[in-house]
């Protein structure tokens, strides 16, 4: 029940809550109570609940529990630098592409996004990296709801992402904002990748190629360093 709530659904009502995690409305609402009692829940207006700051340290728990983020860090800090621009490692869980680490250009203009900051998979450079990488027969059930609803060419979209090795995106997430992404391969179950994002207008077709080049560079250091730590 507390995963029904993110970013997108910050309150939900036990009915609304009862529909997204398949359980009749009177045993939600037992659930409810007792996550009020936890001080997990709390109600924010009539009928409407909401997670209270106590599930914070979870959150830390789970960051520096996150050893690819952990040693991600010190590369993506260089990437930002010589990139300008901010870089963000992002993890799949579920149908969501989740950011786990986030480090910001020093630069006037720059695209904030904090980690626990979800896209939906297939959704911008990111999303559509990471569903790429997924096994195909994960890869061909979400492809297909997704086709459904956007269209046929998300397809070739992650045919080229997969042949490539980056993606990228102009405004689908925010106006504006140029975004590319690549493959971290850690080894591990859960695909990672590493994005570059920023204003579309100060990165031109020439600073685009050179960005994912040297995100790709970035990327193999990262998979080094995590193949290293696992050893």
């Amino acid at each position: 029940m507390l995963l029904a709530f993110s970013e997108h659904r910050w309150e939900a009502s036990v009915a609304e809550l009862a529909e997204v995690i398949g359980s009749p409305v009177a045993t939600t609402y037992r659930y409810v109570q007792l996550l009020k009692e936890l001080q997990l829940l709390e109600e924010a207006r009539s009928g409407r609940y909401h997670v209270t700051s106590q599930v914070m340290p979870l959150a830390r728990a789970a960051r520096l529990a996150n050893d690819v983020a952990r040693i991600a860090r010190p590369t993506m800090e260089e990437a930002s630098r010589e990139l300008g621009e901010t870089i963000l490692l992002f993890q799949h869980f579920g149908d969501l592409a989740v950011c786990t680490d986030r480090v910001e250009c020093d630069r006037a203009m720059r695209f904030t996004f904090q980690p626990g900051h979800s896209i939906p998979l297939g959704a911008g450079a990111t999303g559509k990296m990471l569903l790429a990488l997924l096994p195909d027969g994960e890869r061909e059930q979400r492809v297909a709801e997704i086709a459904r609803e956007h269209g046929i060419e998300v397809r070739e979209e992650l045919k080229l992402a997969l042949a490539n090795r980056y993606a990228q995106s102009w405004g689908e997430i925010e106006d504006g904002v140029w975004a590319c992404s690549v493959p971290v391969e850690t080894g591990r179950t859960r695909p990672s990748v590493l994005s570059l994002v920023g204003p579309a207008a100060r990165i031109g077709d020439a600073a685009r190629a050179e960005a994912i080049s040297a995100l790709q560079v970035y990327a193999e250091r990262i998979q080094k360093a995590v193949s290293s730590y696992s050893v």
